[in-house]
């Protein structure tokens, strides 16, 4: 598949990795695993999904207590909810809530630290 066959939202055969009109791959097994990995080795985290765009697909960042935070592909706000129910943690959607501070405070003290 072409990347113009991509912007178009064409699909490919059965079993083709073509993502629905996005750039972007899809979520992996490999996505959830670094979820799961993230929530049990922090504490506080709280879920933010980000909605499908023409570029990406739907993604969910994860912010710990200290503000640290991931992000990943998800296969959609379903999914996300699903996820949080597992893993004991509340998830809101980032366009009505946006983002906590505390997550723009850890991206700057890490930018902080990179130029010190």
């Amino acid at each position: 598949m072409g990347l113009f066959d991509r912007l178009r939202g064409r699909r490919g055969s059965p079993g083709d990795d073509a993502r629905r009109g996005t750039l972007d791959r899809g979520s992996q097994r490999a996505d959830l695993t670094h979820l799961e990995q993230f929530v049990a080795s922090r504490r506080g985290v709280e879920g933010y999904v980000e909605p499908r765009t023409a570029v990406t697909e739907t993604t969910i960042v994860l912010v710990a207590a200290d503000g640290e935070w991931t992000r990943r592909r998800i296969d959609g706000p379903d999914v996300a909810r699903k996820l949080s129910r597992d893993l004991a943690i509340p998830v809101y959607d980032a366009q009505v809530t946006g983002y906590p501070q505390r997550m723009r405070d850890w991206s700057a003290r890490q930018k902080s630290n990179r130029l010190d």
